[in-house]
């Protein structure tokens, strides 16, 4: 099948009934049949640590493959490719992330050779490596291995992957930088992430060091190259106009509005947390309405950009309707504010509800 044939069900959705449609009709069976599938063999990983994170990372972050596959519904016909992808892709990071978390290590060689499989897994010439070769837990029955492989082999069906892959390196390096300075020894964690903005801030000028550490931690502008690849002819400069778009805003957005949501959890578990930053949370509303505006400029120029919108007011209608919100008082107030400034958000909200209403 040609990924970008002309049908009614390759047109991109343009409001919220039709993305919202789409999203339960097709993209969330095939998102649960994928995890379905890597949740069998994550059963049979043969250690006992191993197979326990990789179960752990689908159990407690499923909605981010569900998030993540909404990509897919801007082009139905190419879902075959793309929610594998984006499932195996975004399977890697939870299990990772999980791993360098709840980490038997604190050694950054080994949060680095494990990510190192982020970067084989978008590069389709890549030979996937020893992942394990710095913690004493490594028989995970290929588990990573496969993923990686997916990943490789949905790529080779990108007719434009080679216009975007460049960015993709850059981004999912970036990441990789993220992971490894944030789970370090906790002395040295903060003292690495100043160091690394150090080395990026003159190209952010306008957001916070911790602003620009949190949207590296986001998956979101791969995956719109991932969806602009599935074009046969994309237009020059399509993935410069997509990385000016996503970074740093719409992906900043994404995380903060995660780091927002888990600040008790981070406080009890004394994990790093990048809204802890900001003085008060009248001044973390600020800072995250403000990140928020941005992103919704920054997609204005995009082919299609009321699509990237509702991916933005999506986002903040997944978050601020999460059940840890009613739970936290501060946070609570933030994002009453964040929801009242977007009729959009509370639009997304309302389908929201009512569409799992029906299907569960």
């Amino acid at each position: 099948m040609m990924l970008d044939k002309a049908s009614p069900g390759a047109l991109v959705p343009h409001n919220p009934l039709q993305l919202m449609s789409r999203i339960y009709k097709y993209v969330l069976p095939d998102v649960r049949r994928e995890l379905a599938f890597w949740r069998e063999k994550a059963s049979a990983i043969p250690d006992p640590e191993l197979r326990k994170q990789a179960i752990a990372s689908m159990t407690s972050k499923q909605f981010h493959c569900e998030g993540g596959a909404v990509y897919a519904a801007a082009n139905l016909p190419a879902r075959h490719v793309l929610i594998p992808l984006i499932v195996a892709f975004q399977t890697i990071s939870d299990y990772l992330d999980n791993l360098c978390d709840r980490s038997t290590s604190l050694d950054p060689q080994d949060f680095r050779r494990l990510h190192q499989s982020m970067l084989d897994a978008v590069d389709p010439t890549a030979t996937p490596g020893e992942y394990y070769a710095f913690r004493s837990e490594q028989d995970d029955g290929q588990y990573l291995l496969d993923l990686v492989r997916t990943c490789q082999a949905c790529i080779r069906q990108l007719p434009s992957y080679a216009q975007v892959v460049p960015q993709v390196r850059v981004w999912v390096g970036l990441y990789g930088d993220l992971q490894v300075f944030k789970h370090i020894r906790l002395d040295l964690r903060e003292p690495s992430l100043l160091q690394w903005w150090d080395r990026h801030k003159a190209d952010y000028g306008d957001v916070y060091w911790n602003e620009f550490a949190a949207a590296t931690g986001s998956t979101l502008g791969v995956f719109a190259l991932f969806l602009a690849a599935t074009q046969s002819s994309l237009p020059t400069q399509t993935e410069q106009r997509i990385a000016k778009a996503y970074f740093p805003y719409v992906c900043g957005l994404h995380i903060l509005l995660d780091y927002l949501i888990d600040q008790e959890e981070d406080r009890l578990g004394g994990d790093l947390n990048f809204c802890f930053y900001y003085d008060n949370p009248d001044s973390a509303f600020d800072r995250i309405a403000y990140v928020a505006e941005q992103a919704r400029r920054s997609v204005e120029p995009l082919e299609n950009a009321s699509f990237h919108r509702m991916i933005i007011e999506g986002l903040l209608a997944l978050y601020l309707s999460d059940p840890k919100v009613r739970n936290q008082r501060e946070v609570r107030g933030v994002s009453r504010k964040l929801m009242k400034n977007s009729p959009l958000t509370r639009l997304f909200f309302w389908i929201n509800s009512v569409w799992i209403r029906k299907a569960f």
